[in-house]
């Protein structure tokens, strides 16, 4: 199976849909996120929870990171290795701009439908959580941008599939990627 990259900003429901996703393909799942904690944890960090990357600790090392542009550049040798590999579900900011292989979906939201996201499942309020997509939006897109010229925010060229996740469920929208991963398959 040819693996499925997955892309959008910050709770777009990324990691939701991929762990969906490779419950029903029998697959592994993994996230550019959790390359980053491995890399977190080989230098002292304890980067526990899903919401991990919001606390303190999680933005103290989000702002390590950027001042050594090995963390990124090593995180996403790790992941092209697997997406060469195939058979999994990945997630990841910057793969589909820098990696030709895989099936590449980008997961689009609004900033508020993100936030609110967030707050529910961070069980934060919403106020907090609107900040931290706000920051990690700007961080990240500053982030890409100058180690690869990405930008985050509108091109959209790399993709195979653009989902608007506004107003679908994670299973809708696996569902979705399902459908096109098929007809890809059979073409």
């Amino acid at each position: 199976m040819e693996a499925i990259v997955i892309s959008g900003m910050s709770a777009a429901g990324k990691t939701t849909v991929s762990r969906i996703l490779a419950k029903r393909l029998g697959v592994e799942a993994i996230g550019g996120g959790e390359i980053l904690r491995e890399m977190a944890s080989e230098r002292g960090y304890n980067p526990v929870g899903d919401d991990w990357w919001d606390t303190d600790e999680g933005i103290r090392f989000l702002r390590e990171r950027e001042s050594d542009p090995e963390f990124d550049k090593e995180a996403d040798s790790r992941l092209r290795k697997k997406i060469i590999a195939g058979n999994i579900v990945i997630t990841s900011y910057t793969a589909p701009w820098i990696i030709k292989e895989g099936f590449k979906i980008w997961l689009s939201a609004t900033q508020d439908t993100r936030a609110k996201r967030m707050s529910k499942r961070d069980k934060t309020n919403l106020e907090k959580s609107e900040g931290v997509v706000k920051l990690r939006d700007s961080e990240n897109y500053g982030l890409y941008k100058e180690l690869y010229g990405i930008d985050l925010l509108n091109d959209t060229a790399p993709f195979d599939l653009i989902i608007d996740t506004n107003k679908k469920t994670p299973e809708q929208i696996s569902e979705i990627i399902l459908e096109n991963a098929e007809k890809r398959r059979n073409k």
